[in-house]
């Protein structure tokens, strides 16, 4: 009887320890899946496959590349991600740690004249704030804080165009998007406070722009919109040299043609793939488009999705 016992006895310790083990993998197993891939709303975008992105040396003036025109990835907006906001000086950075890289960011100016990054009108899409951007005082802006794309908030602040100009200097290049009602005497002023005409060009949409750009200071490097044969036509009667400008040939691919029309005159070409090329691409899970865009002669890709398509280019 005492045997038949002590049986029994071993056989429910023995089942018990065996369930309290599984219990103890199975908490195990969900704490280490709480804590893994999952990213806090601040730590942004990861490579899946980092060893894809090769490392690459930062191009810090147009002129350095110029003497060897690699294909370039320019990132728009400075290239959010989730956990980081458009327009951000951490968001370059993230970008910049990557991948050598223009960054395209856009010029705002606020009711006290202080040129600040900021693509809208308005500051309720990218900021914990509210109104219009020309109506706040530099004092207020401060005391904002940016949005990423998938509306969560950050910890970081909008920057000044002094502030990224200083941090630029000596890890990326950029373009300038320089917004409505902003003057480009107070932007080429601020240019010319950090000698960035070496590393920072300026956005212009109408060739009387760029005109007044190029007399402001004749060392800046300036897009201008090359789509068509009429803007082809107004590039050359405007006696800007050619090596000052980058030719925007549009969101939609040109025939090589177009190309080879502003090769001929020496203009380096930027293909915005933003917008609906990045989108087809995407759906279609076909990347190596990209790579069909450089072949038929784009030197730049303006794109929503930088670190895709440096990927690309880097095993091109």
């Amino acid at each position: 009887m005492l045997l038949f016992s002590s049986f029994y006895i071993r056989k429910y310790i023995d089942m018990h320890f065996v369930k309290g083990l599984i219990i103890s993998l199975s908490c195990s197993l969900l704490l280490w899946n709480c804590q893994s891939p999952e990213r806090s709303k601040n730590e942004g975008y990861v490579v899946e496959n980092p060893s894809e992105l090769q490392e690459s040396k930062a191009i810090t003036s147009f002129e350095q590349w110029l003497k060897d025109p690699q294909p370039l990835v320019s990132a728009h907006r400075g290239g959010p991600y989730p956990g980081f906001p458009e327009n951000a000086i951490e968001t370059f950075q993230n970008i910049a740690n990557k991948m050598a890289t223009i960054i395209e960011c856009d010029i705002s100016m606020t009711k006290d004249s202080v040129l600040i990054l900021m693509h809208d009108e308005t500051l309720a899409r990218t900021t914990n704030g509210k109104g219009n951007v020309t109506d706040i005082m530099y004092d207020d802006v401060q005391k904002l804080f940016l949005v990423d794309n998938e509306g969560d908030s950050t910890s970081f602040g909008i920057p000044t165009l002094d502030e990224t100009l200083a941090w630029g200097k000596g890890k990326a290049l950029f373009t300038l998007d320089v917004k409505r009602g902003v003057p480009f005497e107070k932007v080429i002023a601020i240019l010319d406070k950090y000698d960035a005409a070496s590393y920072a060009a300026i956005i212009t949409y109408r060739i009387q722009d760029a005109k007044v750009v190029y007399s402001l200071n004749p060392d800046i490097i300036i897009s201008v919109s090359a789509g068509d044969d009429g803007a082809i036509t107004q590039i050359m009667e405007s006696d800007i040299p050619t090596k000052n400008l980058l030719g925007f040939v549009g969101t939609s691919e040109p025939d090589r043609t177009h190309y080879e029309k502003l090769q001929k005159m020496g203009v380096k070409t930027i293909l915005g793939t933003l917008g609906n090329l990045d989108k087809r691409a995407e759906a279609r899970g076909n990347d190596n488009i990209y790579l069909t865009y450089i072949e038929n002669g784009a030197n730049i890709l303006a794109t929503d999705r930088p670190l895709e398509v440096a990927v690309v280019l880097n095993t091109k």
